[in-house]
């Protein structure tokens, strides 16, 4: 065992017993020189001292004497040196807020409402000096600003319509309210404008947190997987939407209970995509916690307030509602009073008062036999109406888009009937006789069906072969006037003036342009025939129709509008599709026969005419010459005319036509070239020709008014048009262009 070598221990070891001085003396350092000459030292009472070890300096506790001054500019210093993170070239945050510490000092917006082309949605009052020492930190108001990923992309019209929708929905506008209808025309960009108001409210309010904690978007089945993929696109990963558009009962509503369990400032999924039937059908699940927005996309669907989905949706636990619908109702004001009742309740009483205070004084100022008085008092409720719903509706027309896109010409092409549908047509107005069944005064069921028979004989006869093999009722021996070998397994174009005139169009874009075609019809067996006129032609095709699940049209549309699809050809049933699709790989479309609705006609026709479009655009409107197709569309002209669109089909022959317009529906014309363009008088054409440019005073007087000119053959400016002139075209009308508007002669 080592021992001390310090002078004190070895003084008291001499003083012990003479055994432990010669264990001690037994033991030495190390024999150098230096260590004996130490131990001699030591021996001798000297102290030991290591020559690589200097004596320490006393320390006094008393600091250096600075004045506050110098103390001040010394902590300065020291502070004012920013961190550095000893990564060479590092980019990242410095770590300038700690989890979980709440940042100090004044709130501020989520973005910069100075930066320029900035979207402020809303600007805190200004406070004076005094306020500003009054006023709580905790609580002082701040700028709401739209994500400048959104700004940056949004028009001017789509600006304002977030401002819109921003003070709507936020009790602004209307104290107390906070729904409105958002009823832009077709491709103003109304998804990109809900989804820019979602993701604010989602994320930013005046009070420096956000406004709702989750959101549901209600759309048709069609076109959920297109919400869903707006939001990727607009949005770009920065939220995580949930879209249910498919799968089992216990599936779907294990999805919707966890949706609804969500809660907190950082929501995972703070947004739901679901279909109206998905919707009515787990009604039950979401109705038990509460939403901060619902949007209905297509809101039309919701004009009957008695029907499961408006009564599902209304008990939803939601105060802000946004009604989407580019084609607003305007003539039935109890539909109409059903959309404002659901996005604002109570805005405009209860039903029975609605129909009391606006309701009836405005019909009976609208009846022809009204009194001064009457009419009087009818403009003015009426005005009072639209003064209240205007506070929650907002509206731009198609117009806006003329700026952004190319040329749109819409033409209707009237074309002559065959020979054998003429005979057909003839035999059928004299067996079935449904003139002399309106002569009792009551619409009956064979009424309707003859409408239906006339409509199918005019887009192709071998959509009534059956029935006249059948022999029913208005067919007894039409099947001898069909050629000898008439099978339907072909389809055989010159049998149809329409079907003639669409397989010359067709032809002649496939062998002149790469341009892609849309073919609407609203019968699927229609869309048969052009099934078997593709494949006799070997044209690449797709068709969507109320067969196709949800999953399969979403991939479909997206392959037909790739460049480097192949397919020439989207076939598109309008009862399926016509809502919402952008279907921007074609830019020209066929509608082939009319509907009683003309927003369903103007729904599909706005396909191709969208955002991303980057050719001109023709829209083809295919009638009959002289037939009930012309009467159709004369009745859909009025109605846009008066302003009253969007009635359901089956109620519109009856609600909307006197006995005499319905006799007139069962008369065929075969001296005209047009009917409609009779019935509008048009003062443009001297001896069947169109003059260039027209006279003064020139445009039509009647209320076909909307039409800007007529052409014959040499008049058009379509070159496909022309090629397929000689094809039973009788007569074009160019309708709704925006060519004018560009400077196009």
């Amino acid at each position: 065992q080592r021992r001390s070598l310090a002078p004190s221990q070895l003084a008291k070891r001499k003083a012990g017993d003479e055994d432990e001085e010669e264990e001690e003396e037994d033991w030495q350092p190390p024999t150098s020189r230096k260590r004996q000459k130490a131990a001699g030292d030591a021996e001798s009472g000297e102290c030991y001292r290591s020559p690589f070890r200097k004596p320490l300096a006393q320390l006094t506790n008393r600091p250096r004497c600075l004045d506050s001054s110098q103390h001040e500019a010394f902590i300065r210093s020291i502070l004012s040196k920013p961190f550095k993170v000893p990564i060479p070239n590092y980019k990242g945050p410095l770590g300038l807020r700690s989890l979980g510490v709440k940042r100090a000092g004044l709130r501020g917006p989520l973005h910069d409402p100075f930066e320029e082309g900035a979207l402020v949605l809303y600007e805190p009052p200004v406070l004076s000096a005094h306020d500003q020492l009054k006023i709580d930190k905790d609580k002082v108001p701040v700028h709401v600003v739209v994500d400048p990923v959104l700004s940056r992309v949004l028009r001017p019209h789509q600006r304002e319509g977030v401002k819109f929708l921003w003070d709507c929905v936020t009790s602004r506008r209307i104290p107390g309210s906070h729904g409105c209808i958002m009823a832009d025309e077709m491709g103003l960009g109304k998804t990109l404008q809900c989804i820019t108001l979602m993701w604010t409210l989602l994320r930013q309010s005046p009070d420096c947190k956000p406004e709702i904690e989750k959101a549901v978007v209600v759309s048709p089945s069609s076109l959920v997987r297109n919400w869903y993929n707006e939001v990727e696109k607009w949005l770009g990963g920065r939220i995580q939407p949930l879209a249910i558009d498919g799968g089992s009962k216990e599936e779907i509503d294990r999805k919707l209970v966890g949706f609804m369990s969500q809660r907190g400032l950082r929501v995972p999924s703070p947004i739901l995509i679901i279909s109206y039937e998905t919707f009515r059908l787990h009604a039950e699940v979401l109705q038990k916690g509460s939403v901060g927005l619902v949007i209905c996309d297509e809101g039309h669907r919701l004009k009957n307030s008695e029907n499961q989905t408006y009564q599902a949706l209304n008990s939803l636990n939601t105060p802000r509602r946004v009604l989407i619908s580019g084609t607003p109702i305007q003539n039935d004001l109890l539909e109409y009073f059903s959309l404002v009742h659901f996005v604002n309740s109570g805005i405009l009483g209860t039903a029975q008062e609605f129909k009391r205070h606006f309701e009836m004084p405005i019909l009976k100022g609208r009846d022809a036999d009204a009194s001064e008085a009457e009419r009087h008092k009818g403009e003015e409720r009426l005005k009072e109406l639209i003064s209240i719903v205007n506070r929650c509706l907002i509206r731009r027309t198609s117009d806006i888009l003329s700026k952004y896109l190319p040329v749109k010409i819409e033409q209707v092409v009237c074309c002559r009937l065959t020979p054998l549908q003429t005979e057909l047509y003839k035999n059928f107005l004299k067996q079935a006789k449904p003139v002399e069944e309106l002569k009792e005064g009551k619409i009956s069921v064979s009424s309707l069906s003859s409408i239906t028979s006339l409509k199918k004989l005019c887009n192709h006869p071998a959509l009534i072969y059956d029935k006249c093999v059948e022999e029913e009722e208005g067919f007894m021996g039409a099947l001898d006037l069909f050629p000898s070998g008439y099978s339907t397994k072909s389809v055989e174009p010159q049998l149809s003036g329409k079907m003639l005139v669409l397989d010359y169009i067709l032809a002649v874009t496939k062998s002149t342009s790469n341009d892609k075609v849309v073919l609407v019809s609203n019968y699927t067996q229609t869309l048969d025939l052009f099934e078997k006129l593709c494949r006799s032609r070997r044209y690449l095709y797709v068709r969507l129709d109320g067969t196709m699940s949800i999953k399969k049209r979403a991939k479909i549309v997206e392959r037909f509008n790739s460049p480097s699809s192949p397919e020439f050809i989207f076939m598109l049933s309008s009862k399926a599709g016509g809502c919402g699709l952008n279907l921007i790989g074609a830019n020209r479309l066929v509608m082939f026969d009319p509907d009683w609705n003309p927003a369903n006609d103007e729904q599909a026709m706005a396909r191709v005419w969208r955002d991303g479009q980057k050719k001109m655009c023709y829209i083809y409107r295919l009638l009959s010459t002289g037939t009930i197709e012309e009467k159709i569309f004369q009745r859909q002209t009025h109605k846009k005319a008066l302003s009253s669109c969007v009635v359901d089909e089956e109620q519109d022959v009856e609600r909307h036509f006197s006995l005499g317009e319905l006799k007139e529906l069962f008369t065929l014309n075969e001296t005209t070239t047009s009917d409609t363009h009779d019935k509008i008088k048009c003062r443009r054409c001297v001896n069947g020709h169109q003059v260039r440019p027209p006279p003064a005073g020139s445009d039509c007087t009647s209320d076909l008014s909307q039409w800007q000119h007529c052409a014959d053959k040499r008049g058009l400016q379509d070159s496909v048009l022309k090629a397929a002139w000689d094809a039973a075209v009788t007569f074009t009308f160019h309708h709704h262009s925006h060519e004018e508007q560009r400077g196009i002669p």
